[in-house]
C-alpha cells in the first residue's frame, strides 16, 4: 500500500454517500508561490477540499518555517528530524517542487506551469515577481483563466504598498493590540499580541474564500481575475464588533483583559482552586447564573436585570460576583452552571484541549504516515462534509519530494530533460532522499 493510500485509508472517514463522490476542488491545480504561514494556510485549505497544490520552494533552503524549530517531527526511532513542527501545520496535501525562478530556465518552468494551473497563490512584495515575468499581467496574456491570488503585508496600492508586513506588526498597527491584554490600570496591564498568529492565519481564510469565489465567477465569465488580499485590510476586518463601538461612540476601545466590551457578566473569575470562564450571553442566563450561585439580590436588582444595565454598572456587579465566586471550587460551580444552561467552562492548555472527551471524538488530531518513517502530527480541518470529507491524503512534503512526478506527470518531461534542467540548477529534484 503506498503512502496516499494508507494515509486516505486510516483517516478519510468516507461515509456510503460519499464512497463515489470526489473532493470538492478534485480537478483544481494551485500553483504554491507562498512560504510562511498566510499563503501556506490558504493554500493547505484548498489541498484539504481535493485540490492538487504544488509547493514551490528555493533549491536547497524551501520553505522559512522548515527550520523554524525546535521542536521538530520525530522519526519512528523517536529522534528528531528536519521537519519543524511550525512547517507541518500548514503545508499537509501538497506537493513540493524545487524551482530556481531566478533562473530564465526557472521562470520558463513556472510559466508552464501556470498554463496548466487554475490558481496561483504568492506572497512577494508588491511588484517582486515582475522581474521575473511572473507577476499577474504576464501569466494572463498566456493563461487568461488564471485566478491569482496575492497576499501581502499592505495591498498592491497606496503609501504604504511596497513595505513588507508581518503578523506581529499588523497586530500593532491594526488595533489588536490596543484591545487585548489586561486593563492599563491593573497590574499587568498593557499592549499584548495574541499567542497565535492571528493577522496570517484570518488572511489565509479570507485568500481562501475569495479564491473560492473566483472560482465560482470563472463559471460565469470563462475569466481568471487578480485577487489584492492584505494583512491589514483582513486584520482590521477581524476587528468586528470592536470596530463598529469606534464607529458609533466616537471613542476607541480600550482593553478589557478577559472581560468583554459589550456584555457582562462574560469574562474569567477566580475561584477557590483555579480560574474559570461565565459568559451569560442574555438576561435569561444571566438569571439563572444569580439563581445558581445563591446570588438572588442580584438577579432582581433593577440595575442589573438588563445587559445595558450590568455594562453601564459593571464596576458594582463584578466585585460582587467576584466575591462570590471565589468562595466555591472551579469543578462544582461549572457543574451548578452547566446543570441551568448556563455557558461556561474551564481554562485548558493545549494538552487539556486535545485530550478532552469533545475534542477526542471530532478527531481534532490526526496521524499522517510520513517519508522518514514516523507520522506527522496534524490539526484535522475543522470542515465537516456528509458527502465528500476532507481526506488526509499526504503528510507534508519534504522538500522537492515531487520534483520528478510533477515534472512527468504535469509537463511530460522525460528522466533526461529533468536532469539537463538540473545540471543548469534551474531546479533541483535531489534535496530529498526517500
Amino acid at each position: 500500500m503506498s503512502n496516499n493510500e494508507s494515509s486516505q485509508a486510516g483517516n478519510s472517514r468516507r461515509t456510503p454517500a460519499s464512497d463515489h463522490r470526489p473532493p470538492p476542488l478534485d480537478g483544481i491545480r494551485v500553483l504554491d508561490l507562498s512560504r510562511i504561514l498566510a499563503g501556506p494556510w490558504c493554500t493547505q485549505n484548498l489541498a484539504d477540499l481535493g485540490a492538487d497544490v504544488i509547493k514551490v520552494e528555493r533549491p536547497g533552503a524551501g520553505d522559512d518555517t522548515r527550520g523554524w524549530g525546535p521542536p521538530y517531527m520525530k522519526d519512528a526511532d523517536g529522534k528528531d528530524t528536519s521537519e519543524a513542527a511550525y512547517y507541518l501545520s500548514c503545508n499537509r496535501n501538497k506537493r513540493s517542487i524545487t524551482v530556481d525562478y531566478a533562473t530564465p530556465e526557472g521562470a520558463d518552468l513556472i510559466r508552464e506551469l501556470a498554463t496548466k494551473s487554475d490558481i496561483l497563490v504568492e506572497n512577494f512584495k508588491v511588484g517582486g515577481l515582475k522581474k521575473y515575468g511572473l507577476d499577474y499581467e504576464s501569466l494572463r496574456a498566456i493563461n487568461p483563466k488564471l485566478i491569482y491570488c496575492s497576499v501581502t503585508g499592505f495591498g498592491q496600492t497606496g503609501p504604504f504598498a511596497e513595505r513588507p508586513g508581518y503578523d506581529f506588526m499588523i497586530q500593532g498597527m491594526g488595533g489588536l493590540m490596543s484591545i487585548t491584554g489586561e486593563r492599563d490600570d491593573l497590574p499587568g496591564g498593557g499592549p499584548q499580541k495574541a499567542g497565535v498568529a492571528v493577522t496570517d492565519i484570518v488572511t489565509g481564510m479570507y485568500a481562501s474564500v475569495a479564491v473560492l469565489a473566483a472560482l465560482q465567477e470563472r463559471h460565469r465569465s470563462g475569466l481568471g481575475q487578480h485577487l489584492d488580499i492584505a494583512l491589514l485590510d483582513c486584520h482590521v476586518a477581524l476587528l468586528s464588533n470592536q470596530n463598529s463601538n469606534y464607529f458609533t461612540s466616537g471613542k476607541a476601545p480600550r482593553r478589557a483583559g478577559n472581560a468583554h466590551q459589550n456584555v457582562v457578566p462574560y469574562q474569567v473569575f477566580a475561584t477557590s482552586d483555579g480560574h474559570m470562564i461565565v459568559a451569560t450571553g442574555n438576561d435569561s442566563q444571566y438569571r439563572a447564573y444569580c439563581k445558581a450561585i445563591g446570588a438572588h439580590a442580584l438577579a432582581e436588582d433593577t440595575r442589573f436585570t438588563t445587559n445595558s444595565g450590568r455594562v453601564t454598572h459593571r464596576d458594582v456587579l463584578i466585585p460582587l460576583l467576584t466575591d462570590i465566586m471565589k468562595s466555591g471550587r472551579r469543578d462544582d460551580w461549572i457543574a451548578k452552571l452547566e446543570a441551568v444552561g448556563v455557558p461556561c467552562g474551564p481554562i485548558n492548555d493545549i494538552a487539556q484541549a486535545f485530550s478532552h472527551p469533545q475534542t477526542q471524538a471530532r478527531e481534532l488530531r490526526r496521524e499522517i504516515p510520513h517519508p522518514l518513517g514516523g507520522t506527522a502530527p496534524v490539526t484535522a480541518s475543522p470542515l465537516r462534509f456528509s458527502g465528500s470529507p476532507v481526506q488526509y491524503r499526504r503528510a507534508p512534503p519534504m522538500l522537492g519530494q515531487h520534483t520528478d512526478e510533477v515534472l512527468r506527470e504535469i509537463l511530460g518531461r522525460t528522466q533526461s530533460q529533468t536532469q539537463a534542467q538540473q545540471q543548469g540548477q534551474a531546479l533541483s529534484a535531489k534535496d530529498v532522499s526517500v
